[in-house]
């Protein structure tokens, strides 16, 4: 069957080279026209895991206290912030950032009513609040608001009283969010009951169109943020600003993409060029890899931009790699077409390509194979992003053999042959050095080996999955930025809530009917949206995550209105919640005050704020009948601000909403989530069963956490499905074992510098072990491949170690150099873990081929797995 395939592929590459040329041409040029349609997906799923249940109740808890998405633009004056000259340099920006369309409100020190400057009374509530905007406000007492009310502390003025924040609230976007519903709630039905065919039907169908929907959404979210930043780079000779907020990280992260993209393959290019000219100093050589390499990029790329499979941040750095593999592919054809060529010179075109391939093609179908077993172990990490990017080099893999067997092939058939050249070449006297150190040294290589193992071990002992998000990023992006000054002046970035549930009969409170309301007016109707400012437009999440998401106000996970009405309709139905007491109220404030001291933790925001509002404006404690009479009384947008987000009287649940500070260098995310989960139990006396934690914090945490087991997982898939891989290819366990060692100790290594040095473990560096093994794996496959080859010639070890040093280890050794130096051009990314990725997986593979050179001929001596030695 295979020789019959081999003659098939003889007849249409080497018989007929122009037509597969051509061929290969059409179908690259083909591919490479849908470029312009090839889309990025920077979402915020690429935080989260699979299945999540945490996720499915994050997505619950955001519908049921209704937020949307924000913009946040830091402002820090360089005078005085409270000067006529700064505050009319904030009220114009504000205005100019309302004209931008899709921008619905905005919130600032400008408009937020001012309760404490001087202190009002219950009765003033309704006569109309003054704003720092109004003339003969004390600005001195202002300040002194801003910086210490229960309301406004650590959310709109920073400690050094020069930066603050205008806060854009965006316009919802109904369609997306009812499209999405409906989708999610069909795959969520699918997944669990499953679907009739004229359901999976209407959900196939509903996913393209939302997949449509959605990306022009994106772009026109990318847009606004660029016309926000287009109006704030007009008032930055006033102070420093930068943009933060969920939108802001979506745009940047497209941005960053297809700047690496754009950067890694033009570096990559120019760097092949550069060493093939070095290597091989023919023409012929330099070109057929070099074409080789584009024209599977260019049909990669174009195959994913066909069937509209979108890149990531993970995924995206497959075009690097893609582009490394297959050169590596095309540089073994190249060195044993040079090698027979030089041996042979007097053989025909024709039959040294003909025995090229015949000797290239198995060692190089299992060592494809091999390593598309590596990445498709990626798979069971269960991470969305991290399968897509193992599935993608599943397919380039496929594509570059295809394309390095047809192009070199034919391209040298229908090329100038060249003339031989091995006087020009010295990599086999290098690669031999390595062959005779180990005949001579063979213990120490094997001592050095368990030494290595060792270290190792402990190191992986030290690794670590804790990370700050602020550390992807280099000091000089505007999301560093913007997070710094969020997290020191503004109450922290990343959210966590408190979801608290009281399951006993609420205590009877005295029933309050108001014909009007009895305070008049709508206190806070130019104060504040109908979203909780800052807790609820965090940085890097808070409730605005879930708008990123698709998940504001519906619950694609429930039916109907599962989950009640809004929680401000509620609150209006129903008086005798207990958290409106005076017992639920002290409860809220024992826990809020809890959280506030501690250190990671930045702005709290609950139901305690409005009860330490009311004690202040009424000058002592209120009993539960003032309770309730304050509910009802409240003005809508003060309800909707001070209680809505933090209460649903419907179901007697409130909701703590917490800002972490994700910059702070002592925050441990598990740790802190365990003591909180501890104190509420021990400390406030809450049932496990009636609390829970939520929130961007909770979810990152749980994917982080996760990596641990992803790792051991997609390692233990990788050694499994390659070992099988071995037992097929060489039909014997001691040889695939042999085979597997020294990959297993390149993996062993890389993951143990990373304990040793501190670099934590993220979505990128899991992928790097189970790389490192399937990129290594080609040495030990080609190596002993050969080695067994020169062995039955004359059955001796030793002589076969030197043969195979001298002519395979040739090729081993440039596709290592290539290899290694080409992802150290990661290094130019303005992403940290793709830095991280390129120099650790180019340290992975100098250890896979030092250990190939070394310790696999080691291991043969040793072991001698083909049999006895001839006499």
């Amino acid at each position: 069957m295979l020789s019959k395939m081999l003659d098939f592929y003889f007849y249409c590459v080497l018989r007929k080279p122009w037509l597969a040329l051509l061929l290969l041409a059409a179908v690259t040029l083909g591919l490479a026209s849908q470029l312009p349609n090839l889309k990025i997906d920077a979402s915020s799923d690429a935080l989260t895991l699979e299945y999540d249940q945490d996720l499915d109740f994050f997505r619950e808890i955001s519908k049921r206290y209704q937020s949307g998405d924000f913009l946040v633009v830091t402002y820090t004056a360089k005078d005085d912030l409270f000067s006529d000259k700064s505050l009319a340099h904030i009220s114009a920006l504000r205005d100019e950032l309302l004209t931008i369309e899709g921008v619905q409100g905005a919130n600032s020190i400008l408009d937020v009513p001012l309760l404490y400057s001087p202190p009002v009374s219950f009765t003033e509530l309704g006569r109309g609040l003054k704003t720092l905007a109004d003339t003969g406000v004390d600005r001195t007492l202002a300040q002194q608001e801003f910086l210490e009310s229960p309301i406004y502390k650590d959310m709109l003025l920073g400690p050094n009283k020069k930066t603050t924040a205008i806060l854009l609230s965006l316009e919802l976007d109904d369609t997306f969010i009812e499209m999405v519903r409906k989708r999610d709630g069909m795959r969520l039905k699918r997944d669990t009951e499953g679907l009739t065919a004229a359901e999976q039907q209407e959900l196939e169908t509903l996913s393209a169109e939302f997949l449509e929907y959605s990306t022009l959404a994106v772009e026109k979210s990318h847009e606004r943020v660029q016309q926000v930043r287009a109006v704030v780079s007009q008032y930055k000779d006033e102070a420093q600003i930068f943009l933060g907020g969920v939108s802001m990280i979506t745009a940047d992260m497209v941005d960053f993409i297809q700047s690496d993209i754009v950067v890694f393959g033009a570096s990559i290019v120019v760097f092949v060029l550069v060493l093939l000219t070095i290597i091989f100093r023919q023409w012929q050589f330099v070109l057929l890899p070099l074409v080789s390499c584009l024209s599977t990029l260019m049909i990669m790329l174009g195959f994913l931009a066909t069937v509209d499979w979108r890149l990531t941040v993970i995924s995206s750095n497959f075009v690097a790699l893609l582009l490394i593999v297959s050169m590596a592919i095309a540089i073994y054809l190249v060195v044993r077409y040079r090698e027979i060529n030089n041996q042979q010179s007097g053989d025909t075109q024709q039959e040294m390509l003909r025995e090229t391939v015949s000797s290239m093609f198995q060692p190089c179908v299992y060592t494809v194979m091999t390593t598309m077993v590596a990445f498709m172990s990626l798979v069971v990490s269960g991470i969305s992003p991290v399968i897509d990017f193992g599935w993608m080099m599943v397919v380039g893999l496929l594509i570059a053999f295809t394309v390095a067997f047809i192009l070199i092939p034919s391209g040298l058939s229908v090329l100038p042959r060249p003339t031989p050249a091995l006087d020009e070449d010295n990599s086999s006297v290098f690669t031999l050095h390595f062959s005779r150190f180990t005949e001579k040294n063979g213990k120490l290589i094997v001592g050095l080996a368990l030494i290595a193992a060792a270290v190792s071990i402990v190191g992986i002992q030290k690794l670590k999955v804790e990370n700050r998000f602020i550390d992807y990023f280099h000091s000089s992006t505007e999301i560093y930025q913007g997070m710094l000054v969020i997290d020191q002046n503004l109450g922290g970035t990343i959210s966590l809530d408190i979801i608290i549930d009281h399951e006993e009969e609420p205590e009877v409170v005295a029933e309050v009917a108001l014909e009007d309301n009895e305070f008049g007016g709508d206190a806070f109707a130019d104060g504040f949206s109908d979203s909780d400012s800052f807790g609820e437009a965090d940085e890097f999440g808070g409730d605005a995550f879930a708008d990123d998401m698709g998940f504001e106000d519906e619950d694609p996970f429930a039916s109907g209105d599962a989950f009640g009405e809004p929680a401000g309709n509620v609150a209006k139905k129903k008086t005798g919640t207990f958290w409106f007491t005076q017992a639920g109220m002290e409860k809220v404030e024992a826990i809020h005050d809890y959280l506030d001291n501690i250190a990671e933790v930045g702005k709290v925001q609950s139901l305690a704020v409005v009860y330490k509002v009311a004690r202040d404006l009424n000058g002592s404690s209120l009993d539960n009948f003032e309770l309730a009479l304050l509910r009802q009384a409240l003005p809508d947008d003060i309800r909707s601000f001070l209680v809505d987000p933090y209460l649903n009287a419907d179901i007697d649940q409130t909701r703590i909403s917490i800002r972490v500070k994700e910059t702070d260098v002592n925050l441990q995310r598990d740790e802190l989530l365990k003591i909180i989960q501890r104190d509420l139990v021990e400390k406030f006396n809450l049932e496990e069963d009636n609390f829970r934690l939520t929130g961007v914090l909770v979810l990152y945490n749980n994917l982080l956490q996760s990596l641990f087991s992803s790792q051991i997982l997609t390692i233990g898939a990788v050694f499994i499905g390659i070992l099988l891989m071995f037992l097929v290819l060489f039909r014997s366990l001691s040889l695939a074992l042999i085979a597997l060692t020294p990959n297993m100790l390149a993996a062993l290594t890389v993951l143990g510098v990373m304990g040793l040095v501190g670099i934590p473990l993220d979505m990128m560096t899991i992928t790097i072990a189970a790389i490192a093994v399937g990129i290594g794996v080609d040495n030990a496959v080609h190596y002993l491949y050969r080695f067994r080859k020169e062995f039955n010639q004359d059955r001796h070890y030793v002589r076969a170690m030197h043969s195979a040093h001298a002519s395979i280890g040739r090729a081993m050794y440039y596709t290592s150099v290539t290899i290694i130096l080409g992802f150290s051009i990661l290094f130019l990314s303005k992403f940290i873990p793709s830095i991280y990725f390129g120099l650790l997986t180019g340290l992975a593979m100098f250890a896979a081929i030092l250990a190939s050179l070394t310790l696999l001929p080691q291991l043969m001596l040793m072991f001698k797995p083909l049999g006895k030695e001839a006499d």
